[in-house]
């Protein structure tokens, strides 16, 4: 099963508390709004101050906001942003590791498509899109997925 993790989740979450606030939120209050820890929320707000996606303010009237609008955030940045490249298995570019059969592999590059048909579905679905700030998400398959949809 593709699952994202748990932080992810989080992170997804905080992103949209931030775009509802006004000005800057610190940590806490957003940890209150959403219900998730203060720890876990300020190491969330870390990895995505780290890759751009929220800027920190410091001082009296410091706290975090969001560096471009939702609406300009694909889930793909955030998961980049948390869990790292998004790749379906070890031989695939972006896969953590290598593959000890890759050279007697009868499936080595094939994933590669797969692999950029969800990337390419994961960068067409901004976070407004989930938070519903937008149209209903349209998702249209790309030509390589729509294949195996049959």
């Amino acid at each position: 099963m593709l699952r994202l993790s748990r932080l992810t989740d989080y992170a997804v979450a905080v992103l949209v508390r931030l775009s509802q606030a006004d000005g800057v939120a610190t940590s806490p209050c957003i940890a209150g709004a959403i219900g998730i820890p203060e720890p876990t929320v300020a190491k969330v707000l870390k990895s995505l101050t780290q890759t751009g996606l929220v800027i920190s303010q410091r001082g009296a009237h410091g706290g975090y906001r969001l560096a471009r609008p939702l609406s300009a955030i694909p889930v793909s940045d955030v998961i980049v942003a948390i869990d790292g490249p998004i790749a379906l298995t070890a031989c695939v570019e972006g896969g953590s590791g290598g593959c000890e059969s890759h050279s007697l592999c009868p499936m080595a590059g094939r994933w590669t498509p797969v692999n950029e048909a969800i990337r390419d579905a994961l960068r067409s679905i901004s976070l407004a899109d989930m938070a519903g700030d937008c149209q209903p998400i349209s998702l249209r398959l790309p030509a390589a997925l729509a294949a195996f949809s049959d």
